[in-house]
């Protein structure tokens, strides 16, 4: 095997290397890391997110304009079991007094 051809591709292979660690910044290890989840969750909350949400209200405002027929609760209310009909509160006095 030719020894200069091996050494060239170590080379250009460094090179990249170099050139890839320089695009970022020249940070290295931790802080290189730490800086692209920093930049990466930006991006994704500026960004993607809130285009997400309003691809996605526009598919549901679409689907409901094509679908004439909406979502339509098919249970009974359960009824309240005191006279009133409130939650809270007295029970049904009668007209009839004691004594």
């Amino acid at each position: 095997m030719n020894t200069s051809t091996s050494m060239g591709w170590q080379r250009s292979i460094g090179n990249v290397r170099s050139f890839v660690s320089n695009s970022m910044g020249g940070l290295r290890g931790r802080t290189n890391l730490a800086s692209w989840i920093v930049a990466g969750t930006l991006a994704y909350f500026l960004w993607i997110k809130p285009e997400r949400e309003i691809r996605r209200n526009q598919e549901a405002r679409a689907a409901l304009a094509t679908n004439s027929e909406r979502y339509v609760e098919k249970r009974r209310p359960i009824p309240d079991p005191q006279d009133t009909g409130l939650v809270y509160g007295k029970g049904k006095q009668s007209d009839t007094s004691e004594g």
